[in-house]
């Protein structure tokens, strides 16, 4: 029985003739349809509210009104309430006024016609024609942002310049029991390897408005460009003269050696502007203690180019002569 139902259905579809009974009852569908939307229909829906151009200084503490709006239009209109949610938007600027802790709202349903729907949409009530905003003044603060990084450079290439940030600072916007524990703001890790060219990354911050329980927080920026120069760097050499600081004026040294090496790392395109008068060796005479015939070579200046200062000779002799 069912091999021959099965057969017949083939032949039908062979014949066209189930092709034809389908366009058909499609038509009819459609037909049915149109004229359903094209007729006028009068419902109640619940409207979501849409704050624009709220004061930066003020946050909204009821954040969940809404408006039950009774609409009359046609089923077209209708559709696209059904596939998105409604909204009425309320603009600080201009729909509301301020009373002692409150913003009021207070429009007539002629208003909302006006203002949010076309004509063809007719605004019969409003529920209700009055909202009452709460509201506690903001804090504003500006914090640093911090970098999170892991960056590593080819052998022989290093940074020439510090890590710069733009911005290097935030403006956090929020309740004051939130905002003043914000005492700076991390970037998200920024891992690097084998580099060997200038550094230009953009970087997103780890805000804390991504945490449901600080949505009401803003920030004026929601990432920050680093950027440095790098630079291949070879080791440098110099010869420093050792200074004396801190000697009694009664007390006269004689002390060896009078100079020192000292070793350094800097680019390549620095190496020539770097001389010895940029460095700065002293002895501090104070630092000694009983029976200590020795001082302590420290580099009391160095250039902002280089890095990885250091001393070759560990101890300076002396002997007192007076």
């Amino acid at each position: 029985m069912l091999k021959a139902l099965k057969s017949k259905i083939l032949a039908s579809v062979k014949s066209k003739r189930l092709n034809v009974f389908v366009l058909f009852l499609l038509s009819a569908f459609l037909i049915l349809l149109f004229n359903k939307l094209s007729k006028e229909y009068t419902n109640t829906l619940t409207f979501n509210i849409k704050k624009i151009n709220v004061p930066d200084e003020d946050v909204i503490l009821n954040d969940s009104l809404s408006l039950d709006v009774t609409l009359k239009t046609h089923g077209f209109k209708w559709l696209k309430y059904y596939f998105s949610k409604p909204e009425i938007r309320v603009d600080f600027n201009k729909d509301v006024y301020k009373k002692d802790s409150l913003f009021i709202w207070h429009k007539t349903s002629a208003y909302v016609q006006n203002t949010q729907f076309s004509s063809q949409v007719k605004v019969l009530n409003i529920s209700p024609d009055t909202l009452f905003f709460q509201f506690d003044e903001n804090m504003v603060k500006k914090v640093p942002i911090v970098l999170q990084s892991d960056i590593k450079f080819s052998p022989g290439y290093d940074r020439a310049s510090a890590f710069n940030l733009k911005p290097d600072s935030i403006t956090v916007i929020g309740p004051e029991v939130k905002v003043s524990k914000i005492h700076h703001i991390e970037t998200e890790s920024l891992a690097l390897k084998e580099v060997r060219t200038d550094v230009l990354k953009t970087v997103k911050l780890k805000l804390p408005q991504q945490n449901q329980k600080h949505k009401d927080l803003k920030f004026s920026a929601l990432q920050t460009v680093l950027n440095a120069k790098v630079d291949k760097f070879t080791e440098g050499i110099l010869k420093i003269p050792v200074q004396l600081i801190n000697v009694p004026e009664n007390v006269t040294l004689k002390y060896f050696p009078k100079e020192v090496n000292v070793t350094y790392y800097v680019s390549l395109s620095d190496f020539n502007v770097i001389t010895a008068k940029d460095f700065k060796v002293v002895c501090d005479f104070s630092k000694t203690v009983n029976n200590q015939y020795f001082l302590v070579p420290e580099v009391a200046e160095y250039p902002e180019k280089v890095k990885n200062v250091k001393i070759n000779q560990k101890r300076i002799e002396f002997i007192i002569t007076k």
